[in-house]
C-alpha cells in the first residue's frame, strides 16, 4: 500500500513537471538556465549550504581575505549592470508604450517584446551575480552580515523569477517590482563600492540607515502598483495569479525589512560604523583604555593589552621579580 501511494505521488509529480515545460514560454526556452527548474533550485540549494555551512567551516582556521579591489570592482560592476537594466526596462515598454496601471503581456515576437525578454532574463540572471554578496562575507568572516533576511532574500529571488519568465509571457504590470529593483540596487551598490574604497569616503556614507528606508519604499511602490488591479472594472491580465504572488512578496518583504529597521535603528542592535566607533571611544576613555594601550596606575601604558606589574616594572610576556 505505502509503496503504490510514493508511486502514485511520483507520477503525479513528473506529470505536473511534465505540465509546467509545457507552459514554458518558447521565445525563453533558449536562454541559458531556463530548460528546467532542476539547475536553479540545485544552484541555490548549494548557495545556501556553502554560505551557512560549508564557507565558515572552511574559514574558520584562516584569516579574513582583504578583498578590497575586488569588492570596488564588483560594487561598481553591478551599478553599471543596473542601470543599464533600468535603461531597458524603460525602453522596452515602462518609458515608452506602458500605462503604468494595467499592462498586459505582449506575446508577439515584436521588437518590444523580445527587448522585454531579454532584458527580464538579464535581470533574472543578475541574481546569481549577487550571490557573491554572500561569498564576500564568509571570505571576510563577517558572519553577523549573513542573517535569515539576507540568506531568504538572495535564494528567493532567483528561484521565483524563473517561474516568473518561464510560465508566463514575460512583461507587462509584473514587471514593475523588477524595474523598481534594480533602481534599488544602483543606490545600494554605489553605497557599497564607496564603502569598499576606504576611510577616505566614509564621511560620505552618513546615509546608510537610508538604505532601509529605500528598500522598503520599493516595496511600498510595488504593493500599491500591484493593487490597482483590485480595483480596475476590467483587466484581463493573462496570469492573474502571479498579480496575488507580487502583492504577497511585497508585503512579505516589507514586514521582513520592517523588522530588520526597528532592530537595527530603533532597538540599536546594529549602529552605523561611524556610531559604533563613537560609542566604543567613549566607552574606552571610561575604562582607561585609548587605542590600542591601557593605562595603568603607575603612569605607564601597556600595548597590546599585555601587562604584567610587580613591583613597579613593567614587563611584556613575562613576569620579573624582584
Amino acid at each position: 500500500m505505502a509503496i503504490k501511494m510514493l508511486r502514485d505521488v511520483a507520477d503525479g509529480i513528473m506529470k505536473f513537471y511534465d505540465y509546467l515545460l509545457k507552459r514554458t514560454d518558447v521565445r525563453v526556452r533558449d536562454y541559458p538556465l531556463m530548460q528546467s527548474p532542476i539547475q536553479m533550485t540545485v544552484i541555490l540549494l548549494s548557495y545556501v549550504f556553502v554560505m551557512l555551512y560549508l564557507g565558515p567551516r572552511c574559514m574558520a582556521n584562516r584569516k579574513p581575505f582583504q578583498l578590497k579591489q575586488a569588492m570596488i570592482v564588483y560594487n561598481f560592476s553591478m551599478v553599471a549592470l543596473n542601470a543599464y537594466m533600468v535603461y531597458e526596462f524603460l525602453m522596452s515598454g515602462w518609458g515608452t508604450t506602458y500605462t503604468w496601471r494595467c499592462d498586459l503581456c505582449d506575446l508577439s515576437n515584436s521588437p518590444d517584446a523580445l527587448r522585454m525578454i531579454r532584458v527580464s532574463w538579464l535581470f533574472y540572471f543578475s541574481k546569481y551575480i549577487e550571490l557573491m554578496d554572500t561569498m564576500f562575507f564568509v571570505l571576510r568572516k563577517k558572519h553577523s552580515q549573513i542573517t535569515f533576511l539576507h540568506i531568504f532574500h538572495h535564494a528567493f529571488m532567483p528561484w521565483t523569477w524563473w517561474w516568473g519568465i518561464t510560465l508566463t509571457p514575460v512583461g507587462g504590470m509584473g514587471s514593475f517590482h523588477a524595474l523598481v529593483n534594480a533602481v534599488v540596487h544602483i543606490i545600494m551598490y554605489f553605497y557599497y563600492g564607496l564603502a569598499a574604497a576606504g576611510p577616505r569616503f566614509q564621511k560620505f556614507l552618513w546615509w546608510k540607515k537610508y538604505m532601509t528606508a529605500i528598500q522598503l519604499s520599493q516595496f511600498v511602490l510595488v504593493s500599491l502598483h500591484i493593487s490597482q488591479y483590485y480595483f480596475m472594472e476590467k483587466c484581463d491580465f493573462q496570469v492573474p495569479l502571479f498579480i496575488h504572488l507580487i502583492w504577497i512578496y511585497g508585503t512579505f518583504f516589507f514586514l521582513l525589512f520592517s523588522n530588520f529597521w526597528i532592530k537595527a535603528y530603533v532597538k540599536g542592535q546594529r549602529l552605523p560604523k561611524q556610531t559604533e566607533e563613537k560609542e566604543e571611544k567613549e566607552k574606552a576613555k571610561q575604562n582607561g583604555t585609548v587605542g590600542e594601550f591601557t593605562v595603568v596606575e603607575n603612569g605607564k601604558h601597556a600595548e597590546n593589552g599585555f601587562t604584567n606589574h610587580i613591583n613597579g616594572n613593567v614587563h611584556y610576556g613575562k613576569v620579573k621579580e624582584v
